[in-house]
């Protein structure tokens, strides 16, 4: 599967990223998110597989979205034997989010990416568009910081781990309501914190390389988004887990079902029997092989963002794999068909 679909999810997300960064700065937050899923579910389905989407995005607030269940690739199309024999191919599940920080882009803000990650079939957590506890760390903190500990517990953990002071720590928290006890704590323990308004999966990447002056995620964001974020971190061996948030009062900002009870009615319908388990990265992305491919739409902390030229545009992208155990960043510069111009006006 690496060597076979790894150039193609680079080209998928590159398209997303390109369709979604010429709507950045307008203000139109869903169109910049529509925009990208078109381009990504029409890239993927030029590829030779057999994909279901398992995480989705769009359900929690009714946006563009790939739908959780939707068939992708060549050979799941009406016509598909006349392409390949598709009981040959593997089955590919895929978990997405065409645009990462809709809000980012439409107000030209750094940090907004198309993602994606695929595994082999039942290779992926199909986590439902809730919202989940996070805590992602650098690989020489795996194992030893725990999602069940305080903040304050973690960052002396973590200052070990890393060989330095809980000053020299920066934790990255989504700036919500729900944070400010979160975040009071941080600041009391001496570490700083560093405040985004969307976008936790790059802050959860970040962690895992050194030189990016991030050194923990915590709080509270979207699952879909935590499953997205612990295939990657499984690949480059840092810390994530992830424990679902069911209750809307928990989570003060932002939809997340009818009531506790409806919520915790759904997660038994989908099989999850222990609603407040607590998920390592190997368990919410558990395949043989996973590959994580992102490409920047806005400048960020790994990637730069799409950078449109005449007649093209360049992008930088990053695809993770657990088979060849590699990080690539992925620099492109794409040539746009040239538009025709006017002919110039001839007087008479």
């Amino acid at each position: 599967m690496d060597n076979v679909i790894g150039l193609e999810i680079i080209e998928v997300v590159e398209q997303a990223a390109i369709a979604s960064a010429r709507w950045m700065g307008k203000g139109e937050k869903d169109t910049a998110d529509h925009v990208a899923v078109e381009a990504m579910r029409d890239r993927m389905n030029k590829i030779h597989m057999r994909g279901r989407i398992v995480i989705g995005e769009g359900e929690r607030d009714d946006a563009p979205m790939l739908y959780i269940g939707e068939e992708l690739g060549i050979c799941t199309q009406p016509d598909a034997a006349q392409f390949c024999n598709p009981d040959e191919l593997l089955e590919i599940d895929i978990a997405v989010d065409p645009c990462e920080g809709t809000n980012l882009v439409a107000y030209g803000q750094n940090g907004s990416m198309a993602v994606l990650a695929i595994s082999e079939k039942g290779g992926l957590f199909e986590a439902p568009d809730f919202y989940m506890k996070k805590l992602a760390a650098p690989p020489a903190a795996k194992g030893k910081v725990d999602i069940n500990k305080s903040a304050t517990e973690n960052l002396q953990i973590l200052a070990q781990a890393l060989d330095r002071s809980i000053e020299e720590l920066v934790v990255v928290v989504m700036k919500r309501e729900r944070h400010n006890d979160l975040i009071k704590e941080i600041r009391e323990a001496g570490a700083r914190v560093a405040l985004i308004t969307d976008g936790d999966v790059s802050a959860a990447l970040s962690c895992a390389f050194s030189g990016t002056n991030i050194h923990a995620l915590m709080g509270i964001g979207a699952a879909p988004e935590g499953v997205i974020s612990a295939a990657a971190m499984r690949a480059l061996g840092g810390h994530f887990q992830g424990q679902l948030v069911y209750d809307p009062d928990i989570v003060k900002t932002g939809l997340i079902g009818e009531s506790k009870e409806s919520n915790l009615a759904r997660l038994k319908e989908m099989g999850i029997t222990d609603p407040d388990k607590v998920y390592t990265a190997e368990e919410l992305a558990c395949g043989e092989t996973v590959l994580f491919a992102a490409c920047g739409i806005t400048p960020g902390t790994l990637m730069k963002g799409v950078r449109f030229f005449g007649g093209g545009a360049r992008t930088q992208s990053l695809v993770i794999s657990t088979q060849s155990k590699t990080a690539r960043f992925v620099d492109t510069v794409h040539m746009f068909e040239t538009p025709k111009r006017p002919k110039a006006l001839q007087l008479h």
